[in-house]
């Protein structure tokens, strides 16, 4: 099984995170330039805390129980999903190679890994996988973009999705999800920026440079949305379900936004000083000398003050990205105002149900 696999029909997308399990499936209306989508079964179910720690599995009963749970709940008949990894075990990387024959450049990629892996480790504990992504004659060089992921992360996500009753039909990386869910929501003629798309999950947040309409750089930030989880814990002595909904914006145990503001402003500011370091470093090495804008997505998103504090900090307007904004909506299976609650940290979930069996 490749991290990219394909028939042409849609998949059920199935994002297996650190705080819950989300699944979104949707439905492709008209054809060519004309097709859109619309969205039939959106669903949500919690984890338990660490079930999966640092984007490892270390309960998988409950992992896929979580994994059955939505599915029934949703009333979803396909067994096909697309699921995602991330996490320092996964490794994504743009090399260029001359143009060459298909066999020619799986034999090079297979060199050029070998420099790609941990100390000690090689390719019989990673799964590698490639694909072209631009192939350019005027200079005779072609782009392609390696990922790798260790075998056993990625067989204990697959064996929880098949102990849950599901076919995990393709694996794909949640960076590459992010981007699908931004680019089917954003018209061809506003693409013209350098745009950082970043997804705060629970664990990690994933990180996709886009310049003009073209991703260059993708990076996961070992730093995510349990941060402001533990801080209001430590802080506040609420429990962890309460500090969930601190962070929303809700009042609980007691607590209120506005009381806690300076702990999650605290966190906000470390991960603004993370934030800019990583987009330092990509403008460094791609000599890009300028940001035009952030997109937010995950569960943290909404986190109160956010998104102010990384614009002062960034100097760069920053907003949350909609996965649903061109996105049509079934009302007969999907209730609107789930929908908005659910928002933002739904990102992966539809970059994935947005795949299709044998997608490169």
């Amino acid at each position: 099984m490749g991290l990219f696999e394909n028939k042409k029909k849609l998949l059920v997308g199935l994002d297996i995170g650190s705080s819950g399990v989300k699944v979104c499936e949707l439905q492709a209306v008209g054809k060519g330039s004309a097709q859109r989508y619309r969205l039939q079964k959106l669903g949500f179910a919690p984890v338990p805390h660490d079930a999966i720690v640092d984007g490892d599995i270390m309960d998988s009963n409950a992992v896929a129980d979580a994994i059955r749970q939505v599915l029934a709940e949703q009333k979803i008949k396909s067994k096909d999903v697309a699921i995602s990894v991330s996490g320092q075990q996964v490794m994504v990387k743009k090399v260029t190679f001359p143009l060459m024959s298909p066999a020619e450049l799986a034999e090079s990629v297979r060199w050029e890994a070998e420099s790609f892996f941990p100390a000690g480790q090689g390719l019989d504990s990673y799964a590698l996988d490639f694909a072209v992504i631009e192939e350019r004659p005027t200079d005779g060089n072609m782009d392609v973009v390696l990922v790798a992921c260790r075998k056993d992360k990625l067989e204990a996500y697959v064996a929880c999705v098949v102990q849950a009753g599901a076919r995990p039909v393709l694996v794909d990386v949640d960076v590459f999800s992010l981007q699908n869910a931004y680019e089917v929501n954003t018209t061809p003629g506003s693409r013209d920026e350098v745009i950082a798309l970043v997804n705060v999950g629970a664990k990690f947040t994933n990180l996709t440079m886009l310049v003009g309409s073209k991703s260059v750089f993708w990076r996961d930030i070992a730093w995510g949305g349990h941060e402001f989880t533990d801080k209001l814990v430590e802080d506040w002595g609420v429990s962890r379900e309460a500090a969930e909904q601190l962070k929303q914006g809700r009042p609980a145990e007691g607590r209120t936004p506005e009381e806690v503001e300076p702990s999650l402003s605290a966190i906000s500011d470390s991960f603004a000083d993370e934030l800019s370091r990583t987009i330092d470093f990509f403008r460094s090495s791609f000599k890009v000398d300028r940001l035009d804008r952030i997109l937010l997505a995950g569960g943290s998103a909404k986190v109160p003050g956010l998104l102010e504090i990384l614009g002062d900090r960034l100097r760069v307007s920053v907003d949350r990205l909609n996965p649903f904004q061109l996105i049509e909506m079934d009302e007969r299976s999907v209730d609107p105002a789930a929908v908005r609650d659910i928002g933002c940290s739904a990102t992966i979930a539809v970059g994935l149900a947005l795949r299709q069996v044998g997608d490169r």
